[in-house]
């Protein structure tokens, strides 16, 4: 299996962002990959899953719910978590019940990445 990220965000600047903070966490030997939203994202997903997904909830055409619950109705297993603006007790449960890893509240540091993602990629 390659490694690899896959970073959805309709924010071009966000995606850069969150590519920048995985380096500094120290996931630098991952190959990082971008969609700009959940429907981008679901088709490349199809193409050669990710060893993980890192979507933001809100974005145009498929939000990052939509696209976790799309694919678990597709039984496509890929590690799956958000970074988000929002990170309500509401939306944690919802990510949670859909089978996300981690919600990481914007704004991030370094640290939260290691200790959300290392678990999950070592």
């Amino acid at each position: 299996m390659s490694k690899t990220i896959l970073i959805v965000d309709d924010s071009k600047a966000m995606r850069l962002i969150v590519r920048r903070t995985l380096r500094q966490a120290g996931f630098g030997e991952f190959e990082v990959q971008e969609a700009a939203n959940g429907v981008e994202a679901l088709e490349a997903i199809g193409k050669a899953p990710p060893t993980l997904v890192i979507s933001d909830w809100n974005m145009p055409e498929m939000s990052g719910i939509e696209l976790l619950r799309e694919l678990n109705a597709r039984k496509i297993g890929v590690r799956f978590g958000f970074v988000t603006t929002e990170g309500t007790p509401d939306m944690r449960a919802m990510a949670n019940e859909a089978g996300a890893l981690f919600l990481i509240a914007k704004p991030f540091t370094p640290e939260q990445f290691d200790s959300a993602l290392r678990p999950l990629l070592s």
